[in-house]
C-alpha cells in the first residue's frame, strides 16, 4: 500500500475520521486506533512479517523494563547486549545473508573454484531498518538514562510502528516522539492545512520528478551500449535525482500525514544539493539516518576513548557507514 496509490488515499482518510471523531481525553483510545492501523498498513505488504514486528518490539519493550529495574550494572548491560545482538541479528540476517553468500561465491570463483553454495529464499521484511533503529535507539536511552521507560506497551508499540514512517522513516528517537505520544492533541486547522501541503509536495516529487526520470533512466541503462557518453551522463544525473526527489518525496508525505493528526516527525532531508561539501552534504541527506548513528556510535564509541587517534577513527568509521 504505497503512499501514492488510491488504496491508501481511502484507507488514510477513514483513520483520519476516526482519529479526531474519538474525544481528547480519551488519546489512549486514538493509540490503539493508529496502532491497529499501523498493523493493518504493514499487512498490506505481507502479514507473515507482522509477528517479526510485533516480537522486535516486545523484546525492546521487556527489555527497557528489565534495564531500569536491575540494580546491578551488570545486569543491564546483560539486557542491553541481548537486545542488540537479536536486532542486529535478524537485521543482518535477512539484509546481509545473501550479500556475503554471493560475494564469497564471486571470491571462489576469482580463484579458480567453482562453488556450488545456494543463495536462501529470503524476503527482505519491508521497513525492517526502521523499526529496528527505532527499538535500539530506545534500550540504549533508557541504559544511558536519557529516557525514562515507557510502561504502556500501546504508546510504545505505536512508537516502533506508526505507520506514516514505515516504509522510509524518517528513523525517530524516544525523547522526541514519545512524549507525542502519551497525551491527546487538539484538532488544529492549520496543522491539517500544512499537513496536506506537504503530502502534496511530497507527492509531486514522487509521481511527477521521481517516476518520469525513472522512466528514462531505466531506458538508457536497459541497453548502455546503444548510447552515447553524454546520454548516459545525462541518465546518471538524473538517476541522482530519481532517488532524491523519490525517497524525500516519501518523507514528506510521512512528515504530512503525522502533521494532520498532530505529530511532528523529524525533518529528513535539507536540501543536500545546495551543501558546499560532502560533510555537509551527509548532513543533510538522510538527516535521521546520520544523526543516529552520530549519537548512537560516534558518541558513545568516543566516550570510552582514550586517545585523539580513537576519536577521529571513531569519527571516520561513522560516517564511512552512514
Amino acid at each position: 500500500m504505497l503512499f501514492n496509490s488510491l488504496e491508501f488515499l481511502v484507507f488514510f482518510i477513514l483513520v483520519f475520521c476516526l482519529y479526531w471523531a474519538i474525544p481528547i481525553k480519551r488519546w489512549k483510545l486514538r493509540n490503539l486506533l493508529l496502532l491497529a492501523s499501523s498493523y493493518y498498513f504493514y499487512a498490506q505488504w505481507d502479514w507473515h512479517f507482522c509477528f517479526l514486528l510485533g516480537f522486535s518490539t516486545l523484546l525492546d519493550y521487556l527489555s527497557g523494563i528489565a534495564i531500569e529495574k536491575a540494580s546491578k550494572k551488570s545486569i543491564k548491560k546483560i539486557w542491553l547486549f541481548t537486545s542488540i545482538i537479536i536486532n542486529v541479528g535478524i537485521l543482518g540476517y535477512f539484509k546481509y545473508v545473501n550479500f556475503f553468500v554471493e560475494s564469497f561465491n564471486d571470491l571462489l570463483i576469482s580463484v579458480g573454484f567453482r562453488p556450488n553454495i545456494s543463495t536462501l529464499n529470503i524476503i527482505l521484511p519491508i521497513g525492517i531498518s526502521f523499526y529496528t533503529f527505532h527499538g535500539l535507539s530506545y534500550v540504549l536511552d533508557v541504559y544511558f538514562g536519557k529516557f525514562k521507560v515507557e510502561k504502556n506497551i500501546i504508546n510504545y508499540s505505536l512508537f516502533v510502528c506508526f505507520f506514516p514512517m514505515l516504509l522510509a522513516g524518517p528513523i525517530e528517537r524516544a525523547p522526541h516522539l514519545l512524549p507525542q505520544l502519551t497525551r491527546g492533541h487538539q484538532f488544529d486547522y492549520h496543522k491539517v492545512v500544512d499537513g496536506m501541503r506537504q503530502i502534496l509536495w511530497g507527492f509531486f516529487k514522487k509521481v511527477v520528478i521521481a517516476d518520469n526520470c525513472a522512466s528514462i533512466v531505466n531506458l538508457v541503462f536497459e541497453d548502455p551500449g546503444q548510447h552515447s557518453g553524454p546520454t548516459l551522463i545525462f541518465a546518471a544525473f538524473l538517476f541522482i535525482f530519481q532517488v532524491y526527489s523519490d525517497f524525500s518525496g516519501y518523507s514528506d508525505m510521512a512528515l504530512g500525514i503525522s502533521r494532520m493528526f498532530g505529530i511532528q516527525l523529524m525533518k529528513n532531508f535539507d536540501t543536500p544539493f545546495f551543501a558546499r561539501d560532502m560533510a555537509e552534504f551527509v548532513g543533510r541527506w538522510h538527516i535521521s539516518l546520520s544523526t543516529w548513528f552520530k549519537y548512537y556510535i560516534y558518541k558513545k564509541c568516543s566516550a570510552f576513548a582514550d586517545s585523539e587517534f580513537s576519536i577521529v577513527h571513531n569519527f571516520y568509521t561513522t560516517n564511512t557507514v552512514v
